[in-house]
């Protein structure tokens, strides 16, 4: 059941500067939009040669001429507007306007997409509480939505209390000119010479700059998420926005999906796989996500908020149904908040989590969980390691001391080399856990199986796995291709994952409710 909480309601205003961008335009262009009189609800003004020009409303498009738009018309704009950059936008000095070129194989300019930048104050109350705590924030929508909006409403805010840096690489967020808007407030602005360099001047921005805040518009690209996670891991509060429309698809897409901390598909050992009655290899999330609160922007009034990214990235990855809670805007200008009832932790094994951990001698020493466990880890991330223990609700401390350990937990690689610690533990007869990745679900697996947490009867979705696994088994031991049984989109989409990480093909056949998976070699 949902709750609903009424907020306040804050007075919104809004300053476009439309007068600069009617002056660029053609005479002609500029008195139709006079004409139409809708200042107010306009979008942009297209301008391709040959075509008759147009204006794009909020709830329609007209045309502003009977004349097609001629090389000089196109002319007459570039001349009074900023420089083409790299990524062939350009714009308006101390304005937020927008101007794009489309260009012809030989760099001729042949087209002209003239973007209205509004500047609208007050749009930020939505999520104020959470741009002020602190917390790194990803901004998901499709264009037009109001990210760049949010972001500009986020940087004067922080900066009237905290060191805000913005890395503007199109000057959307700034606007053009090297005197930025005032709509940043206090916040300063990096602009960047090619969008190719962006991922330099974010790390720049850190190390030059001391900021407490960076504001990063569009990471696009591999090189700029990993300097994402690199400010992230500095202790910097990052918010910026990305391609994708919800977290689903952002985890699809195999170059941003770090942002929220990866896939990875990991193989169980064949104990494990049998003591869970599962296929062998799961899908897990590799790494603890960049950003830790995900906005998806719906429309510029309701909002989807993800407040913990790794648990939600989590519940995808096994199968289960996210709650995020919907922040909105009533007919009243009232913020509403619909938040998911809470409900009780669940032991990782009962979510289908990989472990593939395996104990060594656990006969020789009783571990209860009706006292704290103190675990020595050799090689074992501790700040993953308690993030586990945190998230199972289980007492664990981790110890420093051999010799008063009740375990010893550490990766495969150095189980093999027997170091010194691992041999004086055996040799004094403490167990042993070896984990086959240094990640947290893992670690959580490990821990519930320790304190001897419930797991649940394998559910639908894990058979459909197992069935996967099965397939990508036969077809590497030579079969042609396999179909599988019909199963939702959802399920369908992780077997894919499953066939792409076993380097094979596969492909979806069929109409629902009978679509299925193909796997096959290339």
């Amino acid at each position: 059941m949902m709750l609903e909480v009424e907020g306040l309601v804050r007075q919104q205003k809004i300053t476009d500067d439309l007068d600069a961008l009617m002056a660029v335009l053609p005479p002609r262009i500029e008195a139709a939009l006079r004409v139409a009189d809708q200042g107010d609800q306009l979008i942009e003004v297209v301008m391709d040669l040959g075509r008759l020009p147009e204006a794009r409303f909020t709830d329609r498009e007209i045309t502003l001429s009977d004349q097609e738009v001629s090389e000089q018309d196109l002319q007459y704009v570039v001349e009074r507007i900023g420089e083409f950059t790299d990524d062939n936008r350009a714009g308006i000095e101390r304005t937020l306007h927008r101007i794009s070129a489309i260009r012809n194989r030989k760099g001729r300019i042949v087209g002209l997409t003239c973007r209205v930048g509004r500047a609208v104050y007050g749009t930020i109350d939505i999520i104020e509480d959470i741009i002020e705590s602190g917390k790194s924030i990803l901004l998901l929508g499709r264009p037009g939505v109001g990210k760049t909006t949010l972001l500009r409403e986020a940087a004067r805010v922080l900066a009237e209390k905290k060191r805000v840096v913005i890395v503007d690489t199109s000057n959307e967020i700034g606007g053009d000119g090297d005197i930025p808007h005032p709509a940043i407030g206090r916040a300063r602005r990096m602009q960047v010479a090619t969008p190719s360099l962006q991922h330099e001047v974010m790390i720049e921005a850190v190390e030059n700059h001391m900021p407490e805040v960076i504001i990063i518009d569009e990471i696009g690209r591999e090189l700029e998420a990993v300097a994402a996670r690199t400010i992230a891991e500095r202790g910097v509060q990052l918010i910026g926005t990305a391609h994708g429309n919800t977290l689903e698809n952002l985890l699809m897409n195999p170059t941003l999906s770090d942002l929220v901390g990866g896939v990875e598909s990991v193989t169980l050992s064949d104990e494990e796989a049998r003591r869970r009655g599962t296929q062998k290899s799961v899908l897990e999330r590799r790494a603890p996500p960049t950003f830790d609160v995900l906005v998806e922007i719906k429309d510029r009034q309701r909002l989807v908020v993800h407040h913990d990214v790794a648990a939600a990235v989590d519940a995808l990855l096994r199968g289960r149904e996210l709650h995020p809670e919907v922040r909105y805007r009533d007919a009243e200008g009232n913020i509403q908040i619909e938040r998911a009832p809470v409900s009780m932790p669940v032991a990782p094994q009962a979510q289908g989590v990989a472990s593939g951990w395996q104990a060594r001698q656990p006969e020789v020493r009783d571990v209860t969980p009706r006292r704290t466990l103190r675990v020595y880890p050799y090689g074992v991330g501790q700040n993953r390691l308690r993030q586990a223990a945190a998230n199972l609700h289980l007492p664990v401390v981790i110890s420093d001391d051999l010799r008063s350990s009740d375990m010893v937990m550490t990766l495969k690689n150095y189980y093999r080399k027997r170091p010194q610690p691992i041999a004086e533990a055996q040799r004094r007869g403490i167990p042993v856990y070896v984990l086959r990745s240094n990640t947290v679900t893992q670690m959580e697996s490990c821990l519930a199986d320790v304190f001897q947490l419930p797991a649940e009867m394998e559910d639908p979705v894990m058979r459909a796995m197992a069935e996967a696994q099965e397939a990508i088994r036969r077809v590497l031991n030579g079969a042609p291709s396999v179909d599988l049984s019909p199963q939702s989109a959802e399920v369908r989409r992780q077997q894919h994952q499953l066939a792409r990480a076993a380097n094979l093909v596969s492909h979806s056949y069929g109409r629902e409710p009978y679509r299925h998976v193909r796997i096959y070699r290339e």
